[in-house]
């Protein structure tokens, strides 16, 4: 069961992660939230703060709105 989680939080980190380099973040979150069977996408939303490279990529985001260059 622990592999499983793993994997689980594997996948939507990685697929979260590929929205952020993207340049479009949260534009699959529904669909992800819906793939995972949350009925929410804030139970989904949670992934984004349980991993530092999301937490940097987001950091990195804000620091370039914050300077006008988003």
């Amino acid at each position: 069961m622990v592999l499983l989680r793993a994997r689980r939080h594997s996948f939507a980190v990685s697929t979260i992660v590929d929205d952020y380099r993207s340049g479009n973040p949260g534009s699959r979150l529904a669909i992800l939230s819906t793939y995972l069977g949350h009925a929410d996408p804030g139970a989904t939303y949670w992934y984004l703060s349980a991993a530092p490279e999301l937490l940097g990529l987001a950091s990195e985001r804000l620091e370039r709105h914050l300077a006008g260059s988003a």
